[in-house]
Formats: C-alpha cells, structure tokens, sequence
C-alpha cells in the first residue's frame, strides 16, 4: 500500500475507534454556527487521535482539520493532512449510523490519498490516488446511463436563509432523476458515489475541504466525474459540487446551476 494511503487509513481508522465508543451513548451536544451545526467532546477527541497518527510518521505536515484550532484552509504548495474526525455529526448524536472519519493526504493542493471509515456499519472506503476500494475490494461509479433511473443526493449543509436554493435544485432532481436521498453526511454521499451506490452528488454552495476533499479522491480514482457548477475540475475553493459517474454530467451541472438563477 502508497505510503500516505496506509497512514490516511491507519489515522481515520484510529479515530473512528474514538468516535464509536460514543456511539448512541449519552453525551453533551454543543451548538456552533447554527442549531443544527452540532460538536461533541467525541469529535474533537477522535480529531486528536487521527492527528496523533499522522504525526508519527508525518510530523512536519500541515494539518487541516473541522475542529480546534487547526487550519481550516488547505496550503497551495506543500503536504498537508485534511481530516473530519465525525462527518455526520448530527446522525451521530441522533444514533443514525451514516457517519465517517475522513483523512485526505493532499500534495501542493491535490489529494494523493484518502480513507473514510464508517464504523457503524463497518465500511472503509479507500484510495490510493490510483484505485477505490470498499473494504478492500476495487470499487467503481455506476455504469448506470439514464438519468430517469438515477439516484441524485443533494449534499453539503444549507443554511436556512438558502432553503429556496435547495429547494430548486430538490424539485430539479425529482423532475429529472429517478430518486433522490439526502444522507446527512457528506463524505459518506461521496463515498457511495464512487461505489457506484449512488450515481450522483449535487451542491450548489462553496464547501469546506474536511467535508469534500476525501470523497472527491474516491470518486476520481473511481472513474467518476468531480466539477464545480460551471463544469469546471473542482478544487477544495470551487463553487459547488457535481460529484457523478460520468453519464449525463452536464445536466447534473445544470440542476445544480438552477440554485443560483
């Protein structure tokens, strides 16, 4: 295994251990930006482990991380870590299981590896830069090429002053699309897009990397197709996100671009 791909799963494997041991426990839930931005002591003891993983062999690296007083913005040139300890942290303290512990090893602003560990269901979603797998077996997007029989998931948090954009790119998708889900957890969206479980991802707002830049990893070396809302490569600043397998992507784009109109 590529050298930053075991430490990014050792390190999110580390603090999804953490993370589980709080898992449908009783527990202090704290507020951030909104109501339903919500953090536990378990995120940030979990962040703690998947760093301390990452030092050990990575010592110098920069870390960008959800949680504390990391760097909430990745590096243009160098190495650096990108970690969410619990990303669905609102289906963690609510006791539903699609939550994971992201880590993404990115050189001069590109991820060359990643893992997001789902603990509560027992999937490691992983990438060398070059490959997919779900635990441990080679993944890849759906083959699936008629949207009318796609399943769409519109992804990322909306604040409540942008409800009428998710709400178009909602109505969008049930016209266009087969079915749509919202699993409440990024990175796991993401995950299931490039495991073909899924055929695509759609947000309209400007992400954080902890949220995204795992998952886009998994879906590129998956044969899926990443842009922002103008069909553009996606980078960790762009705006939006169309994650897909490939099949119909520019109408995924034109779905998410109704959100701005």
């Amino acid at each position: 295994m590529d050298e930053h791909a075991r430490v990014a799963e050792a390190a999110a494997t580390a603090g999804a251990e953490v993370a589980l041991g709080g898992f449908r426990t009783e527990m202090d839930v704290e507020t951030k930006e909104s109501k339903t931005d919500v953090v536990t002591a378990f995120d940030r003891d979990a962040q703690r482990a998947v760093i301390d993983i990452v030092r050990e062999s990575h010592a110098e690296d920069a870390i960008v991380g959800e949680e504390e007083d990391e760097l909430k913005e990745i590096p243009q040139s160098g190495p650096c870590w990108v970690v969410d300890p619990i990303d669905g942290t609102s289906n963690f303290v609510t006791g539903i299981p699609l939550w994971a512990t992201s880590v993404a090893a990115v050189e001069d602003g590109e991820p060359v590896a990643a893992a997001n560990v789902l603990p509560a269901v027992d999937d490691v979603y992983a990438t060398d830069g070059e490959t997919a797998t779900l635990n441990g077996e080679e993944i890849s997007v759906s083959a699936a090429d008629d949207p009318e029989t796609f399943t769409v998931a519109p992804t990322l948090r909306w604040s409540r002053a942008k409800a009428e954009r998710l709400g178009g790119v909602c109505g969008e998708i049930v016209a266009n699309y087969g079915d749509l889900r919202r699993f409440g957890s990024a990175q796991v969206t993401l995950s299931m897009v490039a495991a073909g479980q899924i055929e695509a991802a759609v947000s309209a707002e400007v992400s954080n990397p902890w949220d995204t830049v795992a998952g886009v990893a998994l879906i590129r070396a998956a044969g899926g197709t990443v842009t922002d809302v103008h069909g553009e490569r996606w980078t960790s600043t762009s705006e939006g996100l169309i994650a897909s397998n490939g099949a119909a992507h520019d109408a995924l784009v034109e779905t998410a671009r109704t959100a701005l109109d």
